[in-house]
């Protein structure tokens, strides 16, 4: 059976490369893509790609994807303290299942508390709050602890989004 991976957008200012390029990367390898958001309106990316949500990040079940990823872009902010985004990369790890972010959006994951003596990488903007946060940052590219993946920036979206690949096939 196919796996699903759901990549969660922000309303607005999402990295248009962070979300696309994994996309690509994930759907060339036969993996179903879902896009989230707390919208099912069109969301716009800071260099103009515009996104209609295929489903709300509320109704998304751990229990029924095989990958979260939260893409960056300033606006993902809009996720740094939002229960149901904890709560759900929480639910995943639990079930030992993969999440990922890439850009700013560790943040997201650091306040979730999923990083504590993780491994971890972030835009550098973000990197005093995952240290804060207990994680262990390595200012690398991409980064894989477990079933955490985060990734610095637009330039390692498609290494990030083969990193996500690679993951799931271990699976």
């Amino acid at each position: 059976m196919a796996k699903t991976a759901v990549l969660v957008i922000a309303e607005k200012i999402f990295r248009d490369e962070e979300y696309l390029v994994p996309k690509e990367v994930l759907e060339k390898a036969g993996i179903k893509t879902l896009t989230a958001s707390t919208t099912r309106e069109w969301a716009e990316g800071k260099l103009g790609a515009r996104v209609r949500p295929e489903i709300l990040l509320n109704e998304v079940k751990a229990g029924e994807i095989d990958l979260l990823v939260f893409v960056g872009g300033g606006g993902a902010e809009q996720y740094f303290d939002d229960p149901v985004a904890h709560g759900l990369a929480k639910a995943m790890v639990s079930a030992g299942k993969p999440v990922a972010a890439i850009c700013i959006a560790p943040v997201i994951l650091a306040r979730a508390g999923l990083l504590k003596g993780k491994r971890a990488t972030v835009y550098i903007d973000g990197a005093e709050e995952l240290k804060q946060a207990g994680a262990v940052y390595t200012g690398k590219p991409v980064e894989t602890d477990g079933l955490l993946i985060t990734a610095n920036g637009p330039e390692a979206a498609e290494d990030f989004g083969r990193e996500l690949v690679a993951c799931l096939q271990q699976e």
